[in-house]
């Protein structure tokens, strides 16, 4: 095994880390590249597909987490249910989430049928293809539409 990773993989992080600097959000780099991280070229080496699972699965982790800690009724959907408000959530964000009111409520009071029709007559419907038919669905009807 390479000795830098067997013995020194935290002390070739930090070196790493104090030249090429840590950023958490894209920038720019010095010859123009997106980057990311500590140096990770995005724009020619991008990320592979066990980091985009990796940061798929925390960001369900921490989209579960906020609709938990903030909306009581939602442990008490089902699954399909929990899926769907997941994924408006993970789509929109929490903030513009906060905003579907009519949506919220309905949910809150297991008013499925006018849940659904809020999100149908949401902006965010016209806005997100076949994921708002399916999404509106799988509220109404707490199963999964056929051919998805």
């Amino acid at each position: 095994m390479n000795t830098i990773l067997s013995t020194g993989l935290e002390a070739m992080r930090q070196q790493l880390i104090d030249h090429e600097g840590l950023r958490l959000k894209v920038y720019t780099d010095t010859v123009g590249k997106l980057t990311i991280g500590v140096g990770r070229n995005l724009d020619d080496v991008g990320i592979s597909h066990a980091e985009a699972m990796a940061l798929l699965d925390h960001d369900i982790e921490a989209c579960v987490t906020d609709l938990v800690s903030r909306y009581p009724w939602f442990e008490g959907l089902d699954g399909i249910r929990q899926r769907a408000v997941c994924d408006v959530r993970f789509n929109l964000g929490p903030h513009r989430f906060d905003g579907f009111k009519q949506t919220l409520a309905a949910l809150a009071r297991g008013d499925f049928e006018r849940a659904a029709d809020a999100l149908t007559d949401s902006k965010w419907y016209g806005q997100v293809g076949r994921r708002g038919p399916r999404i509106v669905h799988m509220v109404r009807t707490g199963t999964v539409p056929e051919g998805s």
